[in-house]
Formats: structure tokens, sequence, C-alpha cells
């Protein structure tokens, strides 16, 4: 997938590329464009080799955890572009999706508080792709940052991946979220592709 605006001189002025390569870099780069936002995937070969002991959750319940995922999810994605300021009704229509499984959606809990989740998701097979599991939406509320818990959700979600005897791990994760790649390199992860935008910033010569 490829999109591009240009000027009636035919000047580029914005691209998005999926997947994106060296030469759509380059050429935004000669057109004095700057890199918006780089949504990168990850993947992981399945099991883990990892033998940190099982991870206490528990599956997701439709209706009665609702406002719970809804308070974690807002507060830890607050300045995501996609994820943040999520309402019942997206989420009542992602539940009635084909793939959902609420077995494969991980809650932890502290004290009787959500502290973070793992929502998993299964893609079929295709022509170019093996079955993936996917970490589809992971986070811990910011009040419990700081005790390992995005590492050991995340391992939770791959073993239950790989319960499902899937062999391929993945997750997206943006560019810059340093913290983030961060986790996933440490276990394992490696870039597969990449969606990306650049654009004209307000300091590039018009």
């Amino acid at each position: 997938m490829r999109n591009e605006r240009r000027d009636d001189a035919g000047r580029l002025l914005s691209l998005e590329s999926e997947p994106a390569t060296d030469a759509d870099a380059a050429e935004a780069a000669a057109a004095g464009l700057s890199l918006v936002r780089c949504n990168q995937q990850l993947r992981i070969r399945l099991p883990l080799a990892d033998s940190t002991p099982p991870f206490p959750t528990r599956a997701f319940v439709v209706g009665a955890d609702d406002d719970a995922f809804l308070r974690v999810n807002n507060l830890a994605f607050a300045w995501h572009p996609d994820q943040s300021n999520r309402t019942h009704d997206q989420l009542n229509e992602l539940v009635q999706e084909p793939w959902f499984d609420a077995e494969g959606f991980l809650l932890h809990e502290i004290d009787g508080t959500l502290a973070g989740f793992c929502w998993t998701r299964v893609h079929a097979e295709t022509a170019t792709d093996p079955r993936l599991g996917e970490i589809f939406v992971i986070a811990v509320d910011p009040t419990f940052h700081g005790q390992g818990l995005g590492r050991s959700l995340t391992i939770a979600g791959l073993d239950f991946l790989a319960s499902k005897s899937i062999e391929v791990g993945m997750l997206h994760v943006e560019h810059d979220n340093v913290a983030a790649q961060s986790l996933y390199r440490d276990l394992g992860f490696v870039e597969h592709d990449s969606h990306c935008w650049w654009g004209r910033s307000e300091s590039s010569p018009t």
C-alpha cells in the first residue's frame, strides 16, 4: 500500500507506505520530508525458550470487565494516535469480531484492581504468512509501572499463543517507543516490516 500527495507542480508533499522500503525513505528525504510516524511489525519464534514461572492471569469477562479495561487502556495510551480514548461502543465492536477469544484476553489483577492486560489475536494462515499469533493490545496501568509487569504480560501472551500450536508471534509498536522497543527486542523480537508516514514539517521550505 502506498499513498502520496503532490502539489500542482508534482512536488511530493506527503508519503505513506506499507511495507515501507529504503527507496521510500530515500524519496521522502530527497523531497525534504521528515518521518512523521513509523509503526513497526515485530515477529518472534514460538515457543519461547524462557523458563519464567507462569504469571497469574485470568480471562476477560465481556461486560463485567469492560470498565476496568477501558480505564487502563485509556490511561496507558493517552499519547497514542490510534489506541487512545477508547469507548464502550468500540470495545463492543471488537468483541463481536469473529476472531475474538476471551480466553486469549489475559488480565492481571493486584489486590482486586486491574493492573494490566495482554489481548491476543490469532490470524489464519495466508499465501504469504504462516498462522500468526498477535499481541493485539498490551498495557499496564501507569500506577503499577516499574514492577516488570509489561515483560511478564508479554511472556504470558506469547505462552498462551504457543499453547495453541502457533509458531510465530507478532505485534506492532511505534518505532520511537523506546521502553517497548527495548523490552521486545530483549525477548527476541525482530523487525518484519513497517508502516511509515513522511510529511513536510513547518520548518521545511515551501
